[in-house]
């Protein structure tokens, strides 16, 4: 199986200070046992780089982008590409904060995979855990 890790999937594994670091290890460490592939997108990197920062997990833009590729390269990370428009979002979007998860299903789901994700709610993805 593959899956197209959600921006706080790559937030909670590429900072060890995250609260939900450990959860997300557990779950990296089954699905490469199982032998999944796991990818990210535009999408899900500059949003690792941009909470990353923003929340003070990393100090700046070049260390939370040497932090990705250093992550990327470690897990064998693949980038998808995105040439999925508006047209292609699913039926159950309705409101404007289901916008960027209705998109990346959307996009795992045209590329094979299924994403992989803490927040709840998302048909056809898989929760990696916690609480949101």
């Amino acid at each position: 199986m593959k899956y197209l890790l959600d921006v706080n999937a790559l937030v909670a594994l590429g900072n060890g200070a995250h609260a939900a670091h450990a959860a997300a290890e557990q779950w990296l460490a089954r699905k490469q046992k199982a032998g999944a592939e796991l990818a990210s997108c535009a999408v899900t990197e500059l949003g690792f780089v941009r909470v990353s920062v923003q929340i003070e997990l990393l100090p700046n833009v070049a260390t939370a982008r040497d932090v990705l590729a250093k992550m990327k390269e470690s897990i064998g990370m693949e980038l998808i590409a995105d040439g999925l428009g508006m047209d292609r979002l699913p039926d159950y979007v309705k409101k404007p904060n289901q916008l960027t998860d209705g998109h990346l299903s959307a996009l795992a789901e045209a590329n094979g995979a299924k994403l992989a994700t803490f927040d709840r709610g998302i048909p056809n993805s898989e929760q990696i855990g916690g609480t949101r």
